[in-house]
C-alpha cells in the first residue's frame, strides 16, 4: 500500500510523493518558550514524531527541522499586544533571553521523556534577523510589502492567492475584524513582517527601517527556507496555526520567490479539557511536568497516540488512567515475550520447531498478515489508533499462546521483533530497554524485580514457604504481580 497522507491545502488524502526521491524535508513548527510545556504542545510533537519516524523507517532520508520562537510571537498571535517572552521576563524580573533559555531546556527536557526524536536542526528566531530582513527587502521590492514608521506589514491584497490555505477571504477577513484600526496599515487584515520597538523594549535588532524586531510569520519563512529551500516537502503544526500564521507564510514565501513553498501541509488537532481547547490563556492547562508526576511520560505519548492527529483529543483522568493500564499490560507481554525468548535459548532450544497446538494466527503466514495490518494503518494518513489495535491484537495471541505452552522460539523471535520494530521504532511507545529484563539494556527496576525472584525461588526449592509467600505480598504491595508457571516465575504491573 502506498502511503497517503491529507493535505490541508487541498483538503484531500495525497499519495505522498516527495520532491525528490527517497528525501523529505519537513518543518513543524516549535513551541515559543516563555513557559513550560504542556499535553497540548505534546498532541503535536508527538504526532509529528510519529510521521518522522514512520518516514524514516520506511527508508526515506529526513531533514527535520523544528523552530525555537524567541522573539516576535504577540500576545494576541498577531500584531497587536506585547511580546509574550518579554511580557513573562517583567513578571519574573529576568532578561528575555534567560527566559527563552529556561524555557527551551524545559521543554526538550518533556520531549526527551515522552521518547520524542530530536529536530535535525532547531533554528532559534534571534539567531536569523538577517535571513528575516533579507526576506523582507525582497517583498518590499516587489510591492508586496510597504514600511512606515520603522514598522513594514505585508499588503494582503497585492496577493490573489490569500487564503488558499484557510479559506477565508480578504473580503471576510476585513468584516471579522475586532481589533481597534491601526492607523499605519493601509488595511486591517495586512500583517507585520518587522516592528518598529518601542521605548524600553529589552529585544530589537538594527534594521533599514530603524531599531525593531521580526514579526511572528517571517521568522518561519525566513528558517524553514533557509534550511530546506524555497520549496519543500511537508510543513506542519497545530490546527490554531493554520491561519493567520501558515497562511501568511505561504504568502509571504511564494509571494517572495515566485515558487509553491510547501507541497503537503499537515495539521494535528487540538486537546481539550471539557471540550474547550486547552490553553494557557484559557487557564485550563496541564503541565507536562504535572502529568509525569503520577503518570510514566510514555504512557502519556501512548494516550495521545490513541487518537488519530487529526481528531481532537479530550483529556480527562479516566481517559489517562485507562491509557495507563492498555500501555501496562502491552509492555508486560513484550516483557514476558523477551523473558520467555531468554529461557529457550538459555537451555539450547532456541531452534525448536512450532509445538503441535501452536495457534494458525502466530503461523508465519499469521504474523506476517499482523504486519500487514499495522503497515496498512500507518500508510492510511498515520493512523495510529489502528495500528494499536493491531499490535493489541498481536499481544492477545502471544498471551493466550504462551499460557498454554503453544508457541515456538521461531514464534517468539519474530514476535519480539515485531513488537520492537513497531511498538519501539515506530509507534515510541515502549521504553528503551523494550520492557524487557535483558542482560546489558535491562533498566535497574527490572534487574531488581528479577534479583527478588530469583531469591524467592531459591526459597521455593528449600521449600521455605512462609519466605516466599511474605516475598510474594511484599511485591503484590508494591504493585508488582507474580505469576508461578511450570516453566517459571514471571511478573507483570497490577492492573
Amino acid at each position: 500500500m502506498t502511503l497517503k497522507l491529507y493535505n490541508t491545502l487541498t483538503r484531500r488524502k495525497e499519495e505522498f510523493a516527495p520532491l525528490v526521491k527517497g528525501q523529505v524535508g519537513m518543518y513543524v513548527c516549535g513551541p515559543t518558550v516563555y513557559g513550560h510545556s504542556h499535553v497540548g504542545h505534546a498532541k503535536s510533537y508527538v504526532s509529528f514524531d510519529l510521521i518522522l519516524r514512520y518516514l524514516r523507517y520506511a527508508g526515506c532520508k529526513v531533514l527535520y527541522v523544528q523552530n525555537i520562537t524567541d522573539v516576535g510571537h504577540l500576545t494576541d498571535d498577531a500584531d497587536e499586544g506585547e511580546d509574550k517572552i518579554e511580557q513573562r521576563s517583567k513578571i519574573d524580573r529576568i532578561h528575555p533571553m534567560q527566559i527563552a533559555e529556561t524555557y527551551t531546556r524545559s521543554y526538550f527536557e518533556d520531549m526527551d521523556a515522552m521518547n520524542v526524536v530530536r529536530p535535525d536542526i532547531s533554528p532559534r528566531a534571534t539567531g536569523h534577523i538577517i535571513e528575516q530582513i533579507e526576506l523582507i527587502k525582497r517583498l518590499i521590492e516587489k510591492g508586496f510589502a510597504y514600511a512606515v514608521n520603522g514598522s513594514v506589514y505585508f499588503e494582503v491584497s497585492r496577493d490573489k492567492d490569500y487564503g488558499k490555505l484557510s479559506g477565508r477571504r480578504t473580503e471576510e477577513l476585513e468584516a471579522g475584524t475586532r481589533v481597534a484600526p491601526n492607523p499605519e496599515k493601509r488595511h486591517q487584515n495586512d500583517f507585520a513582517l518587522w516592528k518598529r520597538a518601542g521605548a524600553g523594549h529589552l529585544m530589537q535588532w538594527p534594521s533599514p527601517w530603524g531599531l525593531g524586531f521580526p514579526g511572528w510569520h517571517v521568522e518561519c519563512s525566513a528558517m524553514s527556507m533557509k534550511y530546506l529551500g524555497e520549496t519543500f516537502d511537508i510543513h506542519g503544526g497545530g490546527l490554531d496555526n493554520q491561519f493567520p500564521h501558515h497562511e501568511s507564510e505561504i504568502a509571504q514565501s511564494e509571494c517572495a520567490t515566485g515558487k509553491p513553498f510547501v507541497k503537503y501541509w499537515v495539521h494535528n488537532n487540538l486537546v481539550t479539557v471539557g471540550n474547550r481547547k486547552m490553553g494557557k490563556s484559557l487557564g485550563n492547562v496541564i503541565m507536562l511536568k504535572d502529568a509525569f508526576k503520577n503518570y510514566s511520560p510514555l504512557v502519556i505519548r501512548f494516550f495521545i497516540l490513541q487518537s488519530h492527529y487529526r481528531s481532537t483529543l479530550d483529556f480527562t483522568t479516566g481517559a489517562l488512567d485507562g491509557a495507563a493500564k492498555g500501555w501496562e499490560k502491552l509492555v508486560n507481554t513484550v516483557r514476558n515475550v523477551g523473558t520467555e525468548l531468554s529461557k529457550r535459548n538459555g537451555h539450547g532450544d532456541g531452534t525448536q520447531s512450532a509445538p503441535k497446538h501452536e495457534p494458525e494466527s502466530l503461523s508465519k503466514s499469521g504474523l506476517a498478515k499482523f504486519k500487514k495490518k499495522f503497515l496498512e494503518a500507518m500508510d492510511d494518513d498515520f493512523n495510529a489508533p489502528q495500528a494499536i489495535a493491531g499490535l493489541f491484537d498481536l499481544s492477545r495471541e502471544m498471551n493466550n499462546a504462551m499460557s498454554q505452552g503453544a508457541v515456538s522460539a521461531e514464534t517468539l523471535r519474530e514476535a519480539d521483533r515485531l513488537f520492537s520494530e513497531f511498538g519501539g521504532t515506530i509507534l515510541g511507545i515502549l521504553p528503551r530497554d523494550g520492557g524487557r529484563a535483558a542482560p546489558g539494556n535491562a533498566s535497574l527496576e527490572g534487574e531488581l524485580i528479577q534479583l527478588i525472584i530469583d531469591l524467592r525461588t531459591a526459597a521455593r526449592d528449600q521449600k521455605l514457604w512462609s519466605l516466599s509467600d511474605k516475598i510474594r505480598d511484599g511485591l503484590a504491595k508494591l504493585g508488582i504481580v507474580l505469576e508461578d508457571k511450570k516453566d517459571g516465575t514471571v511478573w507483570k504491573r497490577a492492573d
